[in-house]
């Protein structure tokens, strides 16, 4: 014999369907809202570490070209008094650097390789 169960359901009116789904929409836009800046305060954050970074490197780069170049000068007027003319010693300077030169020249492809794949670690760190 087969006895039959009634299922109880309760029998939800409009508002009470909208009375329970208005928290959860409320707690998914808070979500949303709070993940969107979570997310903005991140992109500012690693802007800024690179901004910084950048920028502290190109005033160290500032202070050591001024040296180089104070100290090209030194090197190129000493070789000068050393050969007898002192457009020798530039010249023998402007050889070593057009050699340097060449020398990076070829190495260019490997030194863009190393600084971007710093800078996207220091991004993605």
């Amino acid at each position: 014999m087969i006895l039959y169960t009634p299922v109880i359901t309760k029998n939800y009116d409009m508002e009470t369907k909208e009375s329970l789904i208005q928290p959860l929409i409320e707690s998914v836009e808070e979500y949303s809202k709070t993940s969107f800046e979570l997310i903005r305060l991140k992109a500012v954050d690693k802007g800024a570490n690179v901004a910084s970074m950048l920028l502290s490197r190109l005033t160290l780069l500032s202070a050591l070209f001024l040296f180089i170049v104070s100290l090209n000068i030194a090197a190129a007027l000493w070789l000068g008094d050393i050969l007898g003319k002192n457009y020798y010693g530039f010249l023998v300077v402007a050889l070593f650097y057009g050699l340097v030169g060449t020398v990076l020249f070829f190495l260019h492809p490997a030194i863009k390789t190393r600084i971007n794949n710093s800078i996207i670690i220091k991004v993605f760190k």
